[in-house]
């Protein structure tokens, strides 16, 4: 399982641990990510997400999951993500 958000993309980021002496060694910032539930309106289906809790944040802001992917890039979304998107557009259209 990969260490990357399905929404929003976000992953691990690379540094340095810097000592008081000023020595550097290098380190992983990993994304603090989440198993969550979350369900949609169109569909009234949960669907199981590995997300951060940035992004987390960001779909409560917006207002649900549906609006969430309906602004968000193709390019970011994982594969589950992008599939779950054409479900709930389907869904949207045909109501």
């Amino acid at each position: 399982m990969s260490r990357r958000c399905e929404l929003t993309g976000k992953g691990p980021m690379t540094g340095n641990n810097v000592s008081h002496a000023k020595n550097r060694t290098r380190r992983r910032f990993l994304p603090n990510l989440n198993d969550v539930s979350l369900m949609s309106e169109a569909t009234g289906r949960t669907y199981k997400l590995r997300i951060s809790a940035a992004a987390l944040r960001s779909v409560d802001h917006r207002g649900g999951l549906d609006a969430f992917l309906a602004k968000a890039k193709d390019d970011e979304l994982s594969a589950n993500a992008l599939k779950i998107k054409k479900e709930i557009t389907k869904a949207q259209t045909a109501a």
